[in-house]
């Protein structure tokens, strides 16, 4: 029997030059350049650039690249309308068959050529932000909102969301967390694409494939229970600290702290944290960021935890007037950057991903015939 590795952990499987995770010292590299330098410095056009191409643009590419994106912002009318139809459920998997029927309207759809594939991956970042908001918009019963031609990525979701043009700091806080969520090593949802991709499917298949990944709890969808954890909170009688303790005794899992690589503070977290008290700052509320504070602060000295890069992601969403059902589709909306990335990595150099299990049942059963069962 061979040696057992469960959830394929310590398990090398392929390689990429996209991104790198270092667990031991906190830090995250996407092409190279820091997370840290990236989150105070570079818009998510220039990261979604650097992701496809592997290095930052110069000014007049990064021109024609946001340009080029922005283009590419309208969806297909057919498809909104099964967004105004669908029914009220989980919006993660509203956005999955979104996705989904956006390929049978893809001139490219069934070309597996790495030029055909290009361009869906611009068609996917620029329509994915605009069937988020669409989605967002249906669940309130508004009318939805067209792209804005002149707004950067970040600004014209918010702008397709409220159907108002964002402040600058809502437009850079949001802009930030996309660029902190847009690619993030071998993680499942991007793994799951690779598999698809290396079977020769189409890239439309391989990020539907990457949303159902992240669609669980246990990855894309944990932001969406911190903040129902923080309501639930704010709805109590109990202090932050008192409430947690609680659910900890009765050994409930608290969702943002954690994390199956960094040992130490996940980078994402470090300026999330600041972007969740700046924003408050500016709201002149600073209630979430506050109870925020409260149970990173008992996490970490009663267990020892350090917040990963859901914890507050989900206060400065809700401060950003973003509905709590769309946090983890928001999630998609970034990371579908990262995805593109390694669909096309891992058709220039491809082979089939097979893995091999360890049988556990029984051998040597002797067959009954039906009639003596």
């Amino acid at each position: 029997m061979s040696e057992l590795s469960r959830g394929l952990e310590g398990v090398v499987v392929g390689s990429s030059a996209i991104s790198k995770v270092y667990g031991d010292e906190g830090n995250l590299i996407y092409r190279g350049v820091s997370i840290h330098e990236l989150a105070q410095q570079s818009s998510y056009e220039e990261v979604v650039f650097l992701l496809w191409n592997g290095r930052l643009p110069r000014r007049p590419e990064l021109e024609e690249f946001s340009a080029r994106l922005a283009a590419e912002r309208q969806v297909p009318e057919a498809v909104l309308e099964w967004i105004r139809t669908a029914p009220e459920e989980d919006s993660m998997a509203t956005l999955r068959t979104a996705v989904s029927a956006l390929s049978a309207f893809d001139p490219d759809a069934e070309d597996t050529s790495l030029l055909a594939a290009e361009r869906k991956a611009f068609r996917l970042v620029a329509g994915m932000a605009t069937l988020v908001a669409a989605i967002g918009r249906s669940r309130d019963g508004a009318a939805f909102v067209p792209p804005h031609p002149n707004l950067p990525h970040a600004a014209n979701f918010l702008y397709m969301l409220s159907g108002q043009e964002p402040d600058r700091a809502a437009a850079r806080t949001f802009d930030q967390a996309l660029v902190l969520h847009a690619d993030h090593g071998f993680n499942a949802s991007t793994f799951t694409a690779r598999v698809t991709t290396s079977t020769l499917s189409d890239m439309h298949s391989a990020v539907v494939a990457a949303i159902g990944t992240l669609k669980g709890a246990s990855h894309g969808g944990a932001n969406t229970r911190v903040m129902q954890m923080l309501l639930q909170i704010d709805g109590s009688s109990q202090t932050p600290e008192v409430w947690v303790r609680e659910q900890v005794a009765a050994g409930q899992r608290i969702m943002g702290f954690g994390h199956r690589v960094y040992k130490v503070e996940d980078p994402r977290a470090t300026h999330l944290r600041q972007s969740s008290e700046a924003l408050a700052k500016a709201r002149g509320d600073d209630k979430w960021f506050v109870m925020s504070r409260r149970i990173e602060q008992y996490m970490g000295q009663d267990k020892g935890l350090f917040p990963n890069v859901d914890f507050y992601s989900a206060s400065t969403y809700y401060m950003l007037n973003i509905p709590v059902h769309l946090y983890t589709p928001i999630f998609a909306l970034s990371r579908v950057s990262g995805w593109t990335a390694h669909v096309l990595e891992q058709m220039q150099d491809n082979r089939l991903i097979r893995p091999r299990s360890n049988y556990t049942g029984p051998t040597a059963i002797p067959y009954v015939p039906l009639a003596q069962r």
